[in-house]
């Protein structure tokens, strides 16, 4: 059994739009219509019933002050005056036998309604009756009443006349729907196909995209619809895609780089001791070259997924509350060694306790990532402070400042980027991780990190973390 696939147009959002557009239309104009051609059926009928209630008054009248014969010639002389195609009269008595009528050879078709008459014996002013004659497709409004004692009025007026204004009323309805649809759809295709021009437009740039043109954006046209915030949103991702893409690129030359020293310092150490090594030291020195570049590369490797894994909430802290006081001290004194050894002054200003929610591991690898950059990057003679400008129930703050060589302009930006390394730290040991890394552990507990820094001058780096 074969199925077949709908046509692109009928697939279209246009053609969706412009469907139910004109549908909506057209629907609602058969409503109107409806209701336009009850509201003209009730008022002709109104106005039919009116006059028919007026001449049995008249009817009635003369019965009351001139007899029966004044109304029998009475109805004679209306029935003529009318047209006796349009109406006409009989008078009856109260078994339903007519004693006088006026020309009855166009309504023969015409009987008595015998429950009509009931009702009126039973206290009934006026009974109404409508009559189709199938032979002639006309209708017939007649009326039922009691004018004196003994005597009822049937008279019974055609409805041809207001069937002709219907018909015609009919008619130019249909001829005025098929012209409002066909505009419909018209105006309906052209504002669909206006409304959707800026999915058409995205729909090209993702096309563009999928083919490896990644500079391309879609064009905002400043109208501040749904479209133009679309079209902003769109373009905003494929810059965020864009970034992404090229940090990837960039941090895989990067990763290529630092792989490939010590992998080279790895084989070079094993092939000079296989050529030249004849003593066990040899081979065992070889062994522990290649163990500690080996150590090299796990915990860099390990630093990356820590980062990768931080950012993308993969590794979510474990909150617990830290006395950070405590946890900046252990950091300063595990360094001190350190910065002595390379004769620098580590100075730790911080209050006796200072309480927050966080992983205690994490922020212990964020502070002493930032200490030991800036002792790395200072020189001999220099200081470096540790110090708790700002602390409340709310918010935390921690600066590590140092009087190092300083960060330029260029390079301010990237510090926080994977394996990003200023020219003047190529020739210091390091991945370029270690900011990254310290930066994604603050974001993980809701805070951030900025520096400021002037060559020469060195560089202050600010911490900020929410007490919960």
């Amino acid at each position: 059994m074969s199925s077949k696939k709908p046509s692109r147009l009928q697939s279209s959002l246009s053609f969706r739009l412009t469907l139910w557009y004109a549908g909506i239309f057209a629907l609602s104009s058969f409503i109107a219509f409806l209701l336009f051609y009850a509201l003209i059926t009730a008022v002709i009928r109104e106005k039919t019933d009116q006059d028919l209630s007026n001449q049995a008054s008249q009817f009635s009248s003369v019965l009351r002050e001139r007899g029966i014969r004044a109304v029998e010639n009475f109805a004679l002389l209306e029935a003529q005056a009318a047209g006796e195609k349009k109406v006409f009269l009989r008078l009856l008595y109260p078994s339903g036998e007519a004693f006088s009528s006026s020309n009855m050879a166009y309504w023969k078709d015409i009987a008595i309604r015998k429950s009509a008459i009931a009702q009126l014996l039973g206290g009934s002013n006026q009974v109404w009756e409508t009559v189709i004659l199938d032979a002639r497709r006309d209708q017939v409004r007649i009326l039922y009443a009691m004018i004196g004692p003994g005597v009822i009025l049937q008279i019974g007026q055609s409805m041809e006349n207001y069937a002709r204004i219907i018909d015609a009323f009919q008619g130019l309805f249909l001829t005025t729907m098929a012209l409002l649809v066909g505009l419909a759809t018209g105006v309906g295709w052209f504002m669909a196909r206006r409304a959707v021009s800026g999915v058409t437009a995205i729909t090209r740039t993702a096309q563009g995209i999928s083919a490896g043109t990644l500079e391309k954006r879609v064009p905002v046209r400043d109208r501040g619809d749904e479209i133009d915030q679309l079209a902003m949103t769109f373009n905003q991702m494929l810059d965020r895609i864009q970034t992404l893409v090229t940090e990837i690129r960039q941090m895989g030359d990067n990763i290529a780089h630092d792989l490939k020293s010590p992998l080279t310092r790895i084989r070079g150490m094993a092939e000079i001791t296989l050529t030249t090594g004849e003593s066990l030291s040899g081979y065992q020195a070889m062994a522990a070259s290649a163990i500690e570049e080996c150590d090299r590369l796990l915990d860099m490797i390990n630093t990356m997924l820590m980062i990768s894994r931080t950012e993308a909430g993969v590794d979510r802290p474990i909150r617990e509350e830290i006395d950070l006081a405590c946890l900046i001290r252990d950091a300063c004194n595990l360094f001190r060694t350190m910065a002595e050894d390379k004769g620098l002054t580590l100075d730790c200003d911080i209050p006796e306790r200072c309480s927050i929610t966080g992983d205690i591991r994490a922020i212990q690898r964020m502070l002493a990532n930032l200490v030991d950059n800036a002792i790395k990057y200072t020189a001999s003679g220099g200081t470096v402070r540790v110090v708790m400008p700002e602390w409340s129930e709310n918010n935390t703050v921690i600066t590590v400042t140092d009087t190092g060589c300083g960060i330029s302009e260029a390079d301010l930006p990237h510090i926080f980027e994977r394996f990003y390394r200023c020219d003047q730290s190529r020739s210091r040991s390091g991945t370029g991780l270690g900011l990254s890394l310290a930066r994604a552990i603050a974001r993980a507990h809701g805070g951030d990190i900025s520096v400021e820094s002037r060559p020469g001058h060195g560089s202050a780096f600010t911490v900020s973390l929410p007490a919960a």
